[in-house]
């Protein structure tokens, strides 16, 4: 099994937002739901990847997390 840094996806309340990917971007995205799906045993919509994927990414962006801190106090 893989060691992927997204294990299942939350059910939240979403916001709707419309972007454009690039076509690699997207045929990695499907690459990734499919490994997801296989390491998970469940089908996943390479679409519900993008929130985590984006969340995981400012979690740890140390400079991200001191200026929030910063910001916040």
């Amino acid at each position: 099994m893989n060691k992927l840094k997204l294990s299942e996806l939350l059910d939240d309340k979403p916001v709707k937002l419309t972007l454009d990917l690039p076509a690699q971007v997207h045929r990695d995205l499907v690459a990734y739901a499919e490994l997801l799906g296989r390491n998970t045993g469940q089908a996943v919509e390479p679409a519900r990847l993008i929130p985590p994927m984006i969340a995981r990414f400012m979690a740890t962006d140390r400079a991200f997390s001191r200026a929030k801190r910063s910001a916040g106090s």
